[in-house]
C-alpha cells in the first residue's frame, strides 16, 4: 500500500503526536492493506500491458472498490464504539479511492504522476506522488508496461544485432543437414507423392520447411505473417533451385504458390546488392502486377534497403517515376509501361541480376514476346531468368531455349492439366438457353456459393449479363473488363475480397494469376478460346489448395476444342454430356490426331522398321 505524505516527510516535534496517530491508524489496518495490495498487484500482473483503456478502468475500479471495502471494515472493527470512530475520522480523512474525488494541486504542492491532481500520497512501490487508489493502480500498470517494453527492446536489440551480422555475411544456399540425411529413395518417393518432376543437371533436393533455407529471421517472420506455414510442392523444389542462381522454367497448378516461390529467391538475390534496381518481375496484366508488388512488400517488410516499385499502365506516370528515384531494388511492371519509361531514359536496367516473367504463356498469347525480348536486350547477359506459368505451350519451350542457359525444368502435377482441387462440370447448353441455365445455378442452394465468378468472351457481354443477373435475381453483381479504369478495377477487386459482390461477370482479365481465395464457384458462360485459358479460368476456384467447383457451358460454337476438352477433362473423372461424346466433330478430331501420331511413329527409325525403310529408299532410287 502507500502512506500519506505526512508520514513520509519530516515533521516538527509538536506534530510528532499527530504523526504517531497517523502511523498507528495505518498500521491498525496494515494486514488488510497488505492483503489488498497483493490482490491489486495480482490483478495488475494478469492484465496485459496492451489492454484498452476500458479494460484498465474496469480493473482499477474493481481494485479500488475492494480496497475501499476492506478499509471500511478496518475502520469499523478498529474502534470500540462510535465515539472513537468519530474521533479517528476527525484526525484523518479516509484514503481517496478515485482521482475525481481529489482536489487540484495548489502552487508548490506535489502533483500526481498520473492525472496531475494533488499528490497527497506516496506510492510505496515506486516512491512517486499519486492522488488516489485509482491512480496508484494505473501508475503500477504503466510501470509494469515500461519494464516489459524495456525488456522487449533489449531482446529486439539483441536480435537486431544478430540479424545485422547475418545480413552482413554473404548468403550461399546449401542443403540443410536434415535434407542431406535423407536417402535418395526417400527423396524420389517424396517427389513422386507430391507430383514433382524435374529435368536438368545437378538439381538440388527439395526443402521440407522454410527454415531449411537459412533465411534471415525477419524474412521467416514475414512468411508466417503472410500465412506461409509450410512450403507447397512448387515452393519446395523451386526455392532451392532459385537460391542457387539457376535459370528455371516452372509449371504448376493455378493457386499453387508460384508467386512466393520466385519472390523468395528474388529477395535473397538482391538483399545485399548495392546497385539499384537489381530485380525485374514482368506480368501481363495490371491486376497481377499489383498483386505481386503487394506480396513483395509483405515479404520485404523490415529488411534493410528493400524497396519495390510498381510500373503499370492505367495509373499516373509521374508518381511511378518519382518512386523509381528512391533507390528501389525490385521493379514489378507490365511490358508496355516499362518500355515507355525506358524510351524516356528514366531507368537503367544494366544492374539487374534476376528477371522473372510470370504467366509467360499469357505474355505470348497477348503478343508481348517481342516487348519482353526488347526489355531483355537492355539487361546484362549474366542475369538469372525464371519463367513461370500454369501451362507450358510449345512457344514457351522455344523461348526458354532462346533465353535460358543450363536451365532446370520443374513441373508440378501433369503438365497443362486443370487444377485437381476443382470439381469440373461440363454442361451442353445452347446459346439461347445460357442465361436461363445461369439463373438456375444462381438459385440452386447447393451450387450457389458467393462470390461467384462468371467468365464471358467480350466486354459488352459482361455489362449486359451483369445487368440481367442483378435485375432477375436481385443479387449484388458487377462487370469487370479492360475498359474499366484502374480505380474501378481496384475497387471491384477489393469488393470481391470483402464479399461486397455476390456475382462478378468478367472477361479474361480475372482469369490469370490473381489470388481470389474466397471464390468457390466459377461459371464459364462462354467457353474460352483455348484450353490453356480454360485451365487458368477453372483454377480461380482452387486457389492455394482450396476446393471449388467450375461449371462450363459448351455447344457447337466451341467444336474446334471438343477433342482437347475430352483429353484434358476426362482424366479428372468428369462426366461428359452425351452431345459432346457423340459429336461427329469430336470423332473427326480424334481420328485426325490418331493419323498424325501414326505418321509420326512411321517416320521414327527403330530396330524393327529400319530394314523396311532401307528397302523403301532403295526402291525409290531404282525407280528414278
Amino acid at each position: 500500500m502507500f502512506l500519506p505524505r505526512s508520514v513520509k516527510v519530516k515533521r516538527t516535534a509538536d506534530e510528532d503526536k499527530n504523526c504517531t496517530a497517523k502511523k498507528n491508524r495505518l498500521s491498525s489496518g496494515g494486514s488488510l492493506l497488505e492483503e489488498t495490495t497483493e490482490f491489486q498487484d495480482c490483478k495488475s500482473d494478469r492484465t496485459e500491458t496492451s489492454a484498452s483503456k476500458c479494460n484498465l478502468n474496469e480493473v482499477v475500479q474493481e481494485c479500488t472498490e475492494r480496497i475501499a471495502g476492506d478499509l471500511g471494515v478496518a475502520n469499523t472493527t478498529s474502534g470500540k464504539d462510535n465515539q472513537n470512530i468519530d474521533e479517528d475520522s476527525s484526525l484523518e480523512e479516509p484514503i481517496k479511492s478515485f482521482s475525481k474525488s481529489q482536489r487540484w494541486a495548489e502552487p508548490g504542492e506535489p502533483l500526481c504522476v498520473v492525472c496531475g491532481r494533488y499528490g497527497e500520497y506516496i506510492c510505496d512501490k515506486t516512491d512517486e506522488d499519486v492522488c488516489s487508489l485509482e491512480c496508484k493502480a494505473k501508475h503500477l500498470l504503466q510501470t509494469q508496461a515500461k519494464e516489459k517494453k524495456l525488456k522487449s527492446d533489449q531482446l529486439t536489440k539483441a536480435e537486431s544485432e544478430a540479424e545485422t551480422h547475418l545480413l552482413s555475411t554473404p548468403y550461399f544456399y546449401k542443403d540443410h543437414s536434415f535434407i542431406l540425411g535423407l536417402r535418395d529413395e526417400q527423396i524420389e518417393n517424396l517427389k513422386l507423392q507430391l507430383g514433382i518432376a524435374v529435368q536438368g543437371q545437378q538439381v538440388p533436393r527439395p526443402i521440407v520447411e522454410f527454415e531449411h533455407c537459412g533465411f534471415p529471421e525477419t524474412l521467416n517472420h514475414n512468411l508466417k505473417n503472410s500465412g506461409y506455414e509450410v512450403p507447397t510442392p512448387i515452393q519446395m523444389q523451386m526455392i532451392p533451385v532459385g537460391l542457387l542462381g539457376r535459370d528455371i522454367v516452372a509449371s504448376a497448378d493455378t493457386g499453387s504458390g508460384k508467386t512466393a516461390a520466385f519472390l523468395l529467391p528474388v529477395i535473397m538475390k538482391v538483399l545485399k546488392e548495392t546497385e539499384t534496381p537489381s530485380a525485374l518481375i514482368l506480368a501481363p496484366t495490371r491486376e497481377l502486377a499489383i498483386q505481386i508488388e503487394r506480396q513483395a512488400k509483405e515479404l520485404m517488410a523490415g529488411l534493410p534497403n528493400m524497396r519495390a516499385v510498381l510500373l503499370v499502365g492505367g495509373l499516373p506516370l509521374p508518381p511511378q517515376l518519382h518512386r523509381l528515384k528512391q533507390s528501389v531494388k525490385v521493379i514489378v511492371a507490365t511490358p508496355g509501361r516499362l518500355l515507355e519509361i525506358l524510351k524516356q531514359s528514366s531507368v537503367q536496367l544494366h544492374g539487374i541480376k534476376i528477371v522473372v516473367v510470370d504467366e509467360v504463356d499469357t505474355m505470348l498469347k497477348m503478343g508481348f514476346q517481342q516487348q519482353v525480348l526488347d526489355i531483355l536486350e537492355d539487361i546484362s547477359h549474366d542475369h538469372q531468368t525464371i519463367l513461370v506459368s500454369a501451362t507450358i505451350p510449345v512457344g514457351i519451350e522455344n523461348l526458354a531455349n532462346q533465353l535460358l542457359h543450363n536451365f532446370v525444368r520443374i513441373t508440378i502435377g501433369e503438365k497443362n492439366l486443370p487444377c485437381s482441387n476443382v470439381r469440373q462440370i461440363i454442361l451442353w447448353v445452347e446459346e439461347p438457353s445460357k442465361k436461363k441455365k445461369l439463373f438456375e445455378i444462381l438459385n440452386d442452394k447447393k451450387l450457389f456459393k458467393p462470390p461467384v465468378l462468371v467468365f464471358v468472351d467480350c466486354k459488352l457481354g459482361a455489362d449486359l449479363l451483369s445487368n440481367a443477373v442483378h435485375k432477375i435475381t436481385g443479387l449484388q453483381c458487377t462487370a469487370m473488363h479492360s475498359e474499366k479504369s484502374q480505380v474501378e478495377r481496384t475497387d471491384i477487386l477489393q469488393g470481391l475480397l470483402q464479399e461486397k459482390y455476390e456475382v462478378i461477370v468478367s472477361t479474361g482479365v480475372l482469369g490469370r494469376g490473381l489470388d481470389l481465395v474466397n471464390v468457390k464457384l466459377v461459371v464459364n458462360f462462354d467457353m474460352p478460346s483455348s484450353m490453356d485459358e480454360y485451365v487458368h479460368q477453372v483454377g480461380r476456384a482452387g486457389r492455394l489448395g482450396h476446393s471449388g467447383t467450375a461449371i462450363t457451358f459448351i455447344n457447337n460454337n466451341s467444336k474446334k476444342l471438343f477433342w482437347d476438352v475430352v483429353k484434358r477433362v476426362k482424366p479428372t473423372g468428369t462426366i461428359l454430356p452425351p452431345q459432346l461424346r457423340n459429336s461427329p466433330y469430336l470423332h473427326d478430331q480424334k481420328r485426325r490426331e490418331q493419323q498424325r501420331l501414326k505418321q509420326l511413329q512411321n517416320s521414327l527409325v527403330t530396330g524393327d522398321n529400319i530394314m523396311d525403310i532401307i528397302r523403301k529408299h532403295d526402291k525409290n532410287n531404282s525407280q528414278r
